[in-house]
Protein backbone atom coordinates (compact mmCIF):
# COMPACT_ATOMS: atom_id res chain seq x y z
CA UNK A 1 0.00 0.00 0.00
CA UNK A 2 1.45 3.38 -1.01
CA UNK A 3 1.66 6.28 1.45
CA UNK A 4 -1.14 8.09 -0.40
CA UNK A 5 -3.43 5.05 -0.42
CA UNK A 6 -2.79 4.52 3.29
CA UNK A 7 -3.89 8.07 4.12
CA UNK A 8 -6.98 7.90 1.93
CA UNK A 9 -8.03 4.77 3.81
CA UNK A 10 -7.31 6.44 7.15
CA UNK A 11 -9.33 9.59 6.44
CA UNK A 12 -12.29 7.59 5.11
CA UNK A 13 -12.26 5.31 8.16
CA UNK A 14 -11.83 8.19 10.61
CA UNK A 15 -14.75 10.01 9.04
CA UNK A 16 -17.07 7.26 10.25
CA UNK A 17 -16.35 7.97 13.92
CA UNK A 18 -18.88 10.10 15.83
CA UNK A 19 -17.16 11.20 19.03
CA UNK A 20 -19.46 14.06 20.06
CA UNK A 21 -22.83 13.66 21.77
CA UNK A 22 -24.74 16.76 20.73
CA UNK A 23 -27.54 15.84 23.12
CA UNK A 24 -25.27 17.05 25.93
CA UNK A 25 -26.14 20.61 26.91
CA UNK A 26 -23.27 23.12 27.15
CA UNK A 27 -22.38 24.00 30.73
CA UNK A 28 -19.85 26.78 30.17
CA UNK A 29 -20.05 29.71 32.60
CA UNK A 30 -20.29 33.38 31.71
CA UNK A 31 -16.77 33.95 33.11
CA UNK A 32 -15.36 31.10 31.03
CA UNK A 33 -17.05 32.43 27.90
CA UNK A 34 -15.48 35.83 28.48
CA UNK A 35 -12.05 34.20 28.59
CA UNK A 36 -12.33 31.80 25.64
CA UNK A 37 -14.83 33.38 23.24
CA UNK A 38 -12.56 35.55 21.06
CA UNK A 39 -10.10 32.71 20.45
CA UNK A 40 -12.87 30.17 19.93
CA UNK A 41 -14.51 32.39 17.30
CA UNK A 42 -11.20 33.13 15.55
CA UNK A 43 -10.16 29.48 15.41
CA UNK A 44 -13.61 28.45 14.19
CA UNK A 45 -13.28 30.90 11.32
CA UNK A 46 -9.83 29.57 10.48
CA UNK A 47 -11.13 25.99 10.26
CA UNK A 48 -13.78 26.91 7.65
CA UNK A 49 -11.58 27.49 4.59
CA UNK A 50 -12.80 25.79 1.42
CA UNK A 51 -9.23 24.67 0.73
CA UNK A 52 -9.33 25.68 -2.93
CA UNK A 53 -5.79 27.12 -2.94
CA UNK A 54 -4.38 24.04 -1.21
CA UNK A 55 -6.18 21.76 -3.67
CA UNK A 56 -4.73 23.74 -6.57
CA UNK A 57 -1.21 23.40 -5.16
CA UNK A 58 -1.76 19.69 -4.45
CA UNK A 59 -3.07 19.10 -7.98
CA UNK A 60 -0.01 20.75 -9.52
CA UNK A 61 2.30 18.76 -7.25
CA UNK A 62 0.47 15.44 -7.80
CA UNK A 63 0.77 15.90 -11.56
CA UNK A 64 4.51 16.56 -11.24
CA UNK A 65 5.14 13.39 -9.22
CA UNK A 66 2.57 11.27 -11.12
CA UNK A 67 0.49 10.53 -8.03
CA UNK A 68 -3.06 11.73 -8.84
CA UNK A 69 -4.47 9.99 -5.76
CA UNK A 70 -2.59 12.50 -3.59
CA UNK A 71 -5.22 15.11 -4.49
CA UNK A 72 -7.93 12.91 -2.99
CA UNK A 73 -5.94 12.51 0.23
CA UNK A 74 -5.63 16.30 0.52
CA UNK A 75 -9.35 16.77 -0.16
CA UNK A 76 -10.16 14.29 2.62
CA UNK A 77 -7.76 16.13 4.94
CA UNK A 78 -9.53 19.41 4.15
CA UNK A 79 -12.91 17.78 4.77
CA UNK A 80 -11.74 16.77 8.23
CA UNK A 81 -10.57 20.32 8.95
CA UNK A 82 -13.95 21.64 7.82
CA UNK A 83 -15.61 19.19 10.21
CA UNK A 84 -13.69 20.89 13.01
CA UNK A 85 -14.94 24.29 11.89
CA UNK A 86 -18.51 23.01 11.66
CA UNK A 87 -18.36 21.49 15.15
CA UNK A 88 -16.90 24.65 16.67
CA UNK A 89 -19.58 26.66 14.90
CA UNK A 90 -22.27 24.32 16.20
CA UNK A 91 -20.91 24.82 19.71
CA UNK A 92 -20.99 28.60 19.31
CA UNK A 93 -24.60 28.28 18.18
CA UNK A 94 -25.37 26.15 21.24
CA UNK A 95 -24.06 28.81 23.64
CA UNK A 96 -25.78 31.60 21.71
CA UNK A 97 -22.63 33.32 20.46
CA UNK A 98 -22.03 34.50 16.87
CA UNK A 99 -19.68 33.06 14.30
CA UNK A 100 -17.39 35.86 13.16
CA UNK A 101 -16.55 36.58 9.52
CA UNK A 102 -13.26 38.40 9.96
CA UNK A 103 -10.20 38.11 12.21
CA UNK A 104 -6.75 39.66 11.74
CA UNK A 105 -4.87 36.40 12.22
CA UNK A 106 -7.13 34.51 9.83
CA UNK A 107 -6.85 37.34 7.29
CA UNK A 108 -3.05 37.19 7.47
CA UNK A 109 -2.90 33.44 6.90
CA UNK A 110 -5.50 33.58 4.13
CA UNK A 111 -3.41 36.17 2.26
CA UNK A 112 -0.35 33.93 2.57
CA UNK A 113 -2.39 30.97 1.29
CA UNK A 114 -3.80 33.00 -1.60
CA UNK A 115 -0.39 33.71 -3.10
CA UNK A 116 1.20 30.36 -2.31
CA UNK A 117 1.32 27.60 -4.92
CA UNK A 118 4.20 25.63 -3.38
CA UNK A 119 3.31 22.27 -1.84
CA UNK A 120 6.41 22.55 0.32
CA UNK A 121 5.36 25.87 1.86
CA UNK A 122 1.80 24.61 2.30
CA UNK A 123 3.02 21.51 4.10
CA UNK A 124 5.38 23.47 6.33
CA UNK A 125 2.58 25.93 7.23
CA UNK A 126 0.12 23.17 8.09
CA UNK A 127 2.63 21.37 10.32
CA UNK A 128 3.37 24.60 12.18
CA UNK A 129 -0.23 25.73 12.65
CA UNK A 130 -1.48 22.28 13.60
CA UNK A 131 1.34 21.85 16.12
CA UNK A 132 0.12 25.06 17.77
CA UNK A 133 -3.47 23.85 17.38
CA UNK A 134 -2.73 20.81 19.54
CA UNK A 135 -1.73 23.11 22.39
CA UNK A 136 -4.64 25.46 21.65
CA UNK A 137 -7.33 22.77 21.81
CA UNK A 138 -5.85 21.17 24.92
CA UNK A 139 -5.91 24.59 26.60
CA UNK A 140 -9.47 25.21 25.38
CA UNK A 141 -10.44 21.83 26.80
CA UNK A 142 -8.81 22.64 30.15
CA UNK A 143 -10.08 26.23 30.39
CA UNK A 144 -13.70 25.27 31.13
CA UNK A 145 -15.69 22.57 32.86
CA UNK A 146 -18.06 22.19 29.90
CA UNK A 147 -18.40 18.51 28.98
CA UNK A 148 -19.66 19.23 25.47
CA UNK A 149 -16.74 21.52 24.66
CA UNK A 150 -14.34 18.92 26.01
CA UNK A 151 -15.82 16.37 23.60
CA UNK A 152 -15.41 18.77 20.68
CA UNK A 153 -11.77 19.43 21.63
CA UNK A 154 -10.98 15.73 22.15
CA UNK A 155 -12.33 14.88 18.70
CA UNK A 156 -10.16 17.58 17.12
CA UNK A 157 -7.07 16.54 19.07
CA UNK A 158 -7.41 12.95 17.86
CA UNK A 159 -7.61 14.16 14.25
CA UNK A 160 -4.76 16.66 14.57
CA UNK A 161 -2.24 14.03 15.65
CA UNK A 162 -2.80 12.20 12.37
CA UNK A 163 -2.81 15.45 10.39
CA UNK A 164 0.68 16.31 11.62
CA UNK A 165 1.90 12.80 10.78
CA UNK A 166 0.35 13.09 7.30
CA UNK A 167 2.04 16.42 6.62
CA UNK A 168 5.40 15.54 8.19
CA UNK A 169 5.61 12.43 6.03
CA UNK A 170 4.99 14.58 2.94
CA UNK A 171 7.53 17.22 3.97
CA UNK A 172 10.16 14.50 4.32
CA UNK A 173 9.42 13.32 0.77
CA UNK A 174 9.67 16.88 -0.54
CA UNK A 175 12.87 17.55 1.37
CA UNK A 176 14.63 14.37 0.25
CA UNK A 177 14.12 15.31 -3.39
CA UNK A 178 16.08 18.54 -2.97
CA UNK A 179 19.68 19.16 -3.94
CA UNK A 180 22.19 19.54 -1.10
CA UNK A 181 22.40 23.37 -1.41
CA UNK A 182 18.59 23.57 -1.43
CA UNK A 183 18.43 21.42 1.68
CA UNK A 184 20.82 23.78 3.46
CA UNK A 185 18.63 26.83 2.78
CA UNK A 186 15.42 24.90 3.40
CA UNK A 187 16.31 23.83 6.92
CA UNK A 188 17.03 27.46 7.83
CA UNK A 189 13.75 28.60 6.28
CA UNK A 190 11.78 25.87 8.03
CA UNK A 191 13.13 26.88 11.43
CA UNK A 192 12.51 30.62 10.98
CA UNK A 193 9.01 30.05 9.62
CA UNK A 194 8.06 27.65 12.42
CA UNK A 195 9.07 29.91 15.28
CA UNK A 196 7.90 33.17 13.67
CA UNK A 197 4.46 31.61 13.20
CA UNK A 198 4.61 30.27 16.75
CA UNK A 199 5.00 33.81 18.08
CA UNK A 200 2.09 35.08 15.98
CA UNK A 201 -0.17 32.36 17.38
CA UNK A 202 0.88 33.17 20.95
CA UNK A 203 0.16 36.88 20.51
CA UNK A 204 -3.26 36.15 19.02
CA UNK A 205 -4.38 33.66 21.70
CA UNK A 206 -2.27 34.21 24.81
CA UNK A 207 -5.34 34.78 27.01
CA UNK A 208 -6.73 31.38 26.07
CA UNK A 209 -3.36 29.65 26.51
CA UNK A 210 -2.96 31.16 29.97
CA UNK A 211 -6.52 30.14 30.90
CA UNK A 212 -5.54 26.59 29.97
CA UNK A 213 -2.48 26.72 32.22
CA UNK A 214 0.15 27.42 29.55
CA UNK A 215 2.25 30.55 30.05
CA UNK A 216 4.66 31.85 27.41
CA UNK A 217 7.73 29.83 28.46
CA UNK A 218 5.69 26.66 28.68
CA UNK A 219 4.11 27.35 25.29
CA UNK A 220 7.51 27.86 23.67
CA UNK A 221 8.85 24.74 25.35
CA UNK A 222 5.95 22.71 24.00
CA UNK A 223 6.41 24.17 20.52
CA UNK A 224 10.15 23.43 20.58
CA UNK A 225 9.31 19.83 21.43
CA UNK A 226 6.90 19.68 18.46
CA UNK A 227 9.53 21.30 16.23
CA UNK A 228 12.05 18.58 17.08
CA UNK A 229 9.46 15.86 16.44
CA UNK A 230 8.58 17.23 13.00
CA UNK A 231 10.65 19.90 11.23
CA UNK A 232 13.99 19.05 12.83
CA UNK A 233 13.61 15.34 12.17
CA UNK A 234 12.96 16.11 8.50
CA UNK A 235 15.52 18.85 7.86
CA UNK A 236 18.36 17.43 9.94
CA UNK A 237 17.66 13.72 9.64
CA UNK A 238 20.69 13.05 7.44
CA UNK A 239 23.04 14.84 9.85
CA UNK A 240 21.52 12.95 12.79
CA UNK A 241 22.15 9.61 11.09
CA UNK A 242 25.70 10.58 10.20
CA UNK A 243 26.40 11.58 13.81
CA UNK A 244 25.03 8.27 15.06
CA UNK A 245 27.17 6.37 12.54
CA UNK A 246 30.29 8.22 13.66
Amino acid sequence: MSATTKWIAHFKSNGLHQRIDWNVKPSVTAKEIQTILASLQAWQLGETSDGSHLIRAATKYAHAINDPAYVESVKLFIKEEQKHGNNLGKYLDAIGKPRIKKDWGDTLFRKIRYFNTSMEVWTLAVITVESAAQIFYQCLKDATGCGLLKQVCTDILIDEAYHIEFQTERLEILFENKSLPSKFFANKLYTVFFFATTLVVWMAHKQLFKAGGVHFKKFMRKMRYKYFKTIYCVAFKRNMLLNIAN
